[in-house]
Order: structure tokens, then sequence, then C-alpha cells
């Protein structure tokens, strides 16, 4: 039986209409508010200009007295502003005069305008002039009322914006009048100032809520919404019992074959213990089992990381003329984790990514500006690699080399993470040795010795099972009896 729900109304911007639940309702009214600068007029006029470029029908209003050709230059920057469009489809009026005359004028005019072109969405560039303009709560709820009820008769969208902090606006008779209300926000934290959005209220809709990233770049505004809000198809599927090793046979004998497919890992250690190098083993064996591997560096540049791996014995230069593995390098710069996840994920798409190694977690997990959320996002990551039947492996530095304390409460994925290697130094007998070990491999068997293992020109060697020492995982080794094993011999 066909539904008889009226379609919604695309604004031309697909992230916004995905954090309106796919698109605006149609005959509804909206207000966008925010403080000066946060990209109101863009916004809606960027929705004007896509809906004329539709061959949809668009009526413009100025309130104040200043020439359009002002407001047109400022938009000229953009790639969605088509002069073209201009009288063709998008048409231009100033509401001053007869604002001034009276709410009943300016409706008239208004509605009247909207019939005259056909007009699927009248755009008024701000309603807090037409409020400082009349000084009258009566006359503005009257006159949005009533232009409501006329534009919902004409199958016609409303898109007004004001200047108004939303706290501000919650409080004023434009939150009730208006059906929906979409808040644009410049917040301060530390040194950076970001854009966030909000779709506070829309009515009869389901919607995304909470706060959202919001970037203004040429093509205009764009919208990214927080991972863990965006809705996901959650399959419950049991675990594979294939294997994704790191072609170091010691190593993935460890793991009595390598990490279990579609688990998430940490691999932690101590700073230049070896994290990227192992890490890059893991991503250039894919390629040794028909695989695709992303690897994704907050550290090391693409020709930085293939001299290093040349250097002890590991060549992925012809990987990377085949296409088999992609390097991504993320340089340190200022980050927003949803943007730049987004970003990794439609790479994982696009190159049908089976495994993904992301070189520095710790400088994504700084990304999530808000702490709170830290959790939940990485877990909402992982999760949608393994539905895209990735593979993937974190690096996280630990921040001591050597000594007592192991700690990883401040890492969250560390809980979520369903796997854990830890690599680390430790001293004895005035030296410095390297180890690893499996500290946890959730649903799967693996061996719980400790190993120390060496980087050498010819490569990482993983040695015999230590028994020579014990305190290895504290960093400051005490010898055991006589000396064997992987240490000291």
């Amino acid at each position: 039986m066909p539904s008889s729900e009226p379609a919604l109304f695309q604004s031309g911007i697909p992230s916004f209409d995905v954090l309106l639940g796919g698109g605006i309702p149609p005959r509804q009214s909206f207000i966008v508010t925010g403080t000066p600068g946060s990209g109101k007029t863009v916004l809606c006029s960027q929705v004007a200009f896509n809906a004329a470029a539709r061959g949809i029908p668009v009526v413009l209003a100025t309130v104040t007295s200043e020439p359009h050709d002002k407001l047109m230059g400022a938009l000229s920057r953009f790639a969605f502003f088509k002069p073209e469009l201009l009288g063709e489809k998008l048409f231009i009026i100033s509401a001053y005069s007869s604002l001034k005359r009276g709410p009943k004028e300016a409706r008239d005019l208004l509605l009247q305008t909207v019939r005259e072109r056909g007009a699927a969405m009248l755009f008024i560039d701000g309603l807090r002039s037409i409020r400082d303009l009349w000084q009258d709560e009566a006359r503005l709820r009257e006159f949005l009322y009533e232009l409501g009820i006329g534009l919902a008769a004409s199958n016609c969208i409303g898109l007004f914006t004001t200047e108004y902090p939303l706290e501000r606006l919650m409080g004023l008779p434009e939150a009730t009048t208006v059906d929906g209300i979409v808040a644009l926000s410049v917040q301060v934290h530390g040194s950076r100032r970001v854009r966030r959005v909000e779709v506070v209220k829309l009515r009869g809709r389901p919607h995304l809520t909470g706060e959202h990233t919001m970037t203004i770049h040429e093509d205009g505004v764009e919208f990214i919404p927080r991972l863990e809000a965006v809705p996901l198809e959650f399959r419950d599927e049991p675990p594979t019992l294939k294997r994704k090793g790191f072609g170091l046979p010691e190593l993935d004998a460890l793991m009595h074959g390598g990490l279990p497919e579609l688990s998430t890992t940490m691999l932690a250690g101590s700073m230049g213990i070896g994290k990227t190098l192992l890490a890059t083993h893991f991503a250039a064996d894919a390629a040794r089992h028909g695989e695709r591997a992303l690897f994704v560096s907050f550290f090391d540049a693409p020709a930085m990381l293939m001299a290093r791996a040349r250097r002890v014995g590991l060549d992925v230069d012809p990987l990377l003329r085949d296409g088999q593995l992609t390097l991504r390098y993320v340089p340190p710069m200022e980050l927003e984790a949803d943007v730049l996840v987004r970003d990794i994920l439609r790479q994982v798409d696009e190159l049908k990514v089976q495994r993904l190694v992301l070189d520095g977690l710790t400088d994504l997990e700084l990304s999530i500006i808000d702490p709170a959320r830290r959790r939940t996002f990485l877990a909402s990551l992982a999760i949608r690699l393994r539905m895209r039947g990735v593979t993937s492996l974190f690096t996280r530095e630990v921040p001591k080399i050597v000594g007592m304390e192991l700690d990883f409460t401040d890492a969250p994925v560390a809980i979520l993470g369903e796997n854990l290697l830890l690599m680390r130094y430790v001293e004895l007998h005035g030296q410095m040795h390297r180890i690893m070990s499996v500290l946890k491999m959730r649903d799967s068997e693996y061996s719980t010795d400790l190993r120390e293992f060496q980087i050498k020109d010819t490569g990482v060697k993983v040695l015999a099972p230590v028994r020579s020492a014990v305190g290895l995982l504290t960093g400051q080794a005490r010898p055991l009896g006589n000396t064997v094993g992987g240490l000291g011999e």
C-alpha cells in the first residue's frame, strides 16, 4: 500500500538532509539561528540556490535597506552561486518598505510574490531586523503565524534566519510559532574555534539530535554528523575462525596464526620500540593474501615510512604500485575526529579495504574534543569497521619507556579493543632489551609467553620464550637463576 506521507524537500546538501532525517518536511517554516558569522545566510542561500538549480522557484526576501548586490557579492565566492539563476528561478525582493508600513502589508507582499512566482520556498534573511523595526512582540507573533498559514496553503517552505544565541531564541515567540529550529554556533575550545550545528526542533519528524560538526568551504556548508549518532544497521553474526597474520612466523604462532578476522587490536608500546614497523608488517601481509590494506599514519609521511621499512628488508614499494597497500599521512594540525574518520571510512569503502592500520591512536583520541565522547566514538568506529569486513590494528604509545607503572586507564580503546599486544623495553644487566606479549585476545586462544624480539637490518626476529628473568612487564627485569631463553643469550 503506497504511503500517503508527502515527499521530503531535498536541501541539496546531503549532510543537512541526514541531520533532518531525510530532508525538509513540506509546508513547514524553519528558523536558522546563530550569532553573527556562524554561517546562517550561507546555509540558507545554498539551499535556495540548490533548489533554483533544480528548476524550483525560490523567493529571497531581504529586510534591511542594504542593496541586494552586497549580499550577492558575499555569496559569489561559493561554488553554489549561479548568477544565471537570478531573475529566472531565484527572485530577490526587498520587504523593507512594506515592513515599515506594518505586518499586514509585509505579509501580503511576501505571499503575493510567492503565488505569482509559484515559489516552493521563501527565504527571509534577518528576522531580528523585523523585531528591531517593530519593537512589538504581538505584531511579530501575528506576522509569523499568519505568514506560516499562508505559506502552507501555497505549499511553500519558509526558511528564516535570525541572529540570536539558541538560549535567547527559545524564550521568544518565534520559537513557538515556527515548525523547526536549527541552531548554528561557533564554540571556543582552548585556542580553537569550532563550528557546530544542532537541529533543536523539527515538528512531527525524527532527526539526529545533539550537536554535530559544521564546516564552511568553497563549496558551501557541510555537516559531519557525530559518528555515534548516525544509525547503524548492525548484523549480529558469530566470529569467523580465520586469522590475519603479520607475516612473522614466530609472532603469528603466539596468536595461533594471527589476529582474529574482523577484530580490533591495540598495539601498545614504548616510544621507538617498533610499533610502526610491526604495523607495517601487518599491512604488507595483506597483499600476500590478495587483500587490500590502508595504513593511516599520524607520524610518518609515506616516503619516510617506506624508507624505514626498506632498512629492515621490508620493501612495500611494489605493494603501493599495485594498489594493494595505500598509505595515508595525516600531518600534525588541528583535527576534527568526525571529519577525519568520515574521510577514512570513505577511503575504506572506495578501496574495498580488508585491513586498516591507524598508527597513532592518541592523536585520534585527542581530536575528539569532548572527552566524554571518546569511548562511544571509538566503539562506534570499531563496529563500523567490522561491519565493513575490516580487521583493524591501532597503535598507541605507552608514556613511560621503562618503569613500574603500566596503566591503560586513559585509553578508551583499551577496553573496547578485543585484542591487546604490548611491546616494551626492559633493562637487564645494564642493557636494554625489547619484549612483547599478547595480553588479551577475546574469545580466542593465544600464548601467554613473553618474547624478546630484535630489529636488525635483516628484519624483525622474535626469539624464544623468556625464562631467565622476572618483572619484565614493569620494564625493570631481575635475573632468575642461570641466563636462559630470550634474554642475555
